[in-house]
């Protein structure tokens, strides 16, 4: 610290209105230097800025200063806790549910307040994320109504889904067991009466935009630039499985070969039942099988529709 405050005294015998052409500072040392020549000269130096950095017009927007008196959060949370069904319009969740997620993410989404802020609270960025997810609204809307700014609200919506992954991933969408895949199979049965079906499989194209440097390969058929949502879902439209990510050029049946349960399906690594019988019949014993559409390849595991050319069936 001596050797970087005497640095500092020598660095005032230069021209230091033009310094960032001829000496790389960084941001601490150019608070000090300001505060030294302030304390030298009587009133504060110029010291020209980082040029690789744009400098902030406000440290914080006097829109957002309200938000302890005017936000979404602060105005609306009380009252609709007192109205349940409100309370469910606005999250597309009940109150019990809440609190008991709330529970669940409270240690991943709570954070320490400093002397220049107070932290924003865990209920306050769940309800957030859950607006943002129940209704598709932009940041900029969600900056509106919240009075949080924008880049805050983006780290608060992926930090928050990354911690409702990481605790209901194996309560929500668990590896199926055997015994699970038989209750699956007897829904479809039930329901859809279609024996030894263990599930109906699909793409979803989820828009995002373009990628830097991408070139095409996230522009799909449908004109706009995309990733796969790849998922299998039982008779009561639940997903078992996902697989989410792959390029949006990418076809259905190109995106299931290359993913994990594709991959373990054809391996006969998803612990499937054994083949049985049809119900009603004396035939041989067929096995279960995942229900697609044409964008499918028909294999041992995989039923799709009849083409309009014959297909060979892959083993």
């Amino acid at each position: 610290m001596p050797y970087m405050f005497s640095s500092i005294f020598w660095l005032c015998y230069f021209d230091l209105t033009n310094m960032s052409d001829h000496v790389y500072l960084s941001t601490t040392q150019r608070v000090l230097l300001h505060w030294v020549l302030s304390r030298r000269f009587g009133q504060p130096y110029p010291v020209n800025a980082d040029p690789r950095r744009r400098r902030r017009r406000l440290w914080v927007h006097p829109l957002l200063t309200q938000r302890q008196s005017k936000g979404h959060f602060q105005r609306l949370y009380s009252a609709l806790r007192a109205h349940p069904d409100k309370f469910y319009l606005y999250t597309r969740m009940s109150i019990r549910t809440f609190d008991m997620l709330m529970e669940m993410l409270r240690p991943g989404l709570t954070y320490q307040d400093t002397w220049m802020r107070k932290a924003i609270s865990a209920e306050e960025r769940l309800l957030l994320t859950l607006r943002f997810l129940s209704t598709g609204l932009s940041y900029a809307g969600l900056h509106l109504e919240f009075l949080i700014g924008r880049s805050t609200i983006s780290v608060i919506v992926r930090t928050t889904c990354s911690q409702i992954w990481l605790k209901l991933n194996e309560v929500v969408m668990p590896e199926p067991k055997m015994e699970d895949w038989v209750k699956i199979a007897t829904g479809f049965q039930n329901n859809c009466d279609f024996p030894n079906c263990i599930g109906a499989v699909d793409g979803k194209h989820i828009r995002v935009r373009k990628p830097p440097n991408s070139g095409s390969q996230f522009y799909n058929y449908k004109q706009f630039f995309s990733v796969v949502l790849l998922a299998v879902a039982d008779s009561n439209y639940r997903f078992i499985i996902v697989d989410i990510g792959a390029y949006g050029r990418t076809g259905d049946s190109r995106v299931f070969n290359s993913s994990i349960m594709g991959r373990r399906l054809r391996d006969n690594q998803l612990n499937l039942p054994p083949p049985q019988q049809l119900p009603g019949s004396n035939a041989e014993a067929v096995p279960f099988v995942l229900v697609g559409d044409e964008a499918f390849q028909l294999t041992r595991h995989v039923m799709r529709p009849y083409p309009r050319r014959l297909v060979p069936i892959v083993e």
